[in-house]
């Protein structure tokens, strides 16, 4: 994706050229602050495992758990990190423990890119976004993002293929080889759970995904429903001005639109890309939980018509 840009007259090339300059400090600064809240709040599970206090404990876990999903995406970009090998490593880590492993997200990722909000090809839509307060109840609470992504990882890595109308030739083996890593993994971690003690990736990992999953799918709810089908980067993507804390967890993704119309630029130019076409914003919004609260008033039971 780094020789792709929707929209070049925006802003000057010296500028974009500025922009899109990697660097590895911002990504270890920020993957260091991300594991290490980790940390934090997996110790506090363990310490506070025996009162009440342990679930709302599993759920800050859990969020800061399943926004490992922002530097997956960053490093599948390759923009985490100017070193390639810690891009690389750190969507492999970030993959592992989502249940969305690298090279799978990556060519579906780049697909969307390709063909944002297009009916007929991008993978995004494969999934109906909720258009009834059902729909939104079943869409956040992770279950099709569970049940999808286990499946395909099942599939390839027991059939021995990977089709998809967005997979190309070359990438098949190397998708079925990495499921079954996956499953290897994670056949591996069960095994010493059962063997040892299985409370503790219950507690530190199942437990917080579950919980947490919520949260990332309402703020990925954001990012393109209700926005036009039209191939204008401008018009198909929202900008959430989210606070600090969200921009913090999200590794600036909130800068939704600037990153597709420039996605070769890495998250921590993201703010300034973001003042330099902010008058351009077509879709624009307050704040995460502000657009979900607007898209829930827009249903009415039954309605089977609201934002698509």
């Amino acid at each position: 994706m780094e020789d792709f840009v929707a929209h070049p007259d925006l802003v000057p090339r010296e500028t974009l050229r500025t922009l899109s300059q990697k660097s590895d400090a911002p990504g270890i600064r920020r993957l260091a602050q991300h594991l290490g809240a980790l940390i934090l709040t997996g110790s506090g599970i363990l310490y506070l495992a025996d009162t009440l206090w342990v679930w709302p404990a599993m759920v800050v876990h859990g969020i800061l758990l399943v926004f490992l999903f922002c530097p997956l995406h960053e490093a599948a970009h390759g923009t985490a990190f100017r070193t390639r090998w810690l891009n690389d490593r750190t969507a492999d880590l970030a993959g592992f423990l989502t249940l969305y492993p690298r090279l799978m997200y990556r060519v579906f990722h780049f697909a969307h890119h390709r063909h944002t909000q297009d009916p007929d090809r991008d993978p995004e839509l494969a999934l109906k976004k909720p258009q009834t307060f059902g729909e939104y109840a079943l869409w956040v609470s992770g279950w099709p993002y569970w049940s999808s992504k286990a499946r395909t990882v099942v599939r390839y890595a027991v059939s021995g293929e990977a089709k998809a109308p967005f997979i190309a030739k070359k990438m098949e083996k190397k998708l079925v080889r990495e499921s079954r890593l996956l499953l290897l993994g994670y056949g591996v971690i069960a095994t010493v759970s059962v063997l040892t003690d299985p409370m503790i990736a219950l507690m530190l990992w199942i437990g917080p995904a579950l919980l947490g999953q919520p949260f990332l799918r309402a703020y990925l709810l954001t990012e393109h429903t209700g926005c036009s089908n039209s191939p204008n980067m401008l018009e198909n993507v929202r900008t959430i001005l989210a606070g600090p804390v969200i921009r913090w967890l999200a590794w600036n993704m909130p800068y939704h639109t600037e990153h597709h119309v420039f996605p070769s630029i890495p998250f921590h130019a993201l703010p300034e890309a973001h003042r330099e076409i902010s008058n351009q914003l077509i879709h624009i919004s307050s704040s995460h939980a502000r657009y979900n609260a607007e898209l829930l008033q827009s249903f009415t039971p039954g309605d089977a018509k609201a934002h698509s």
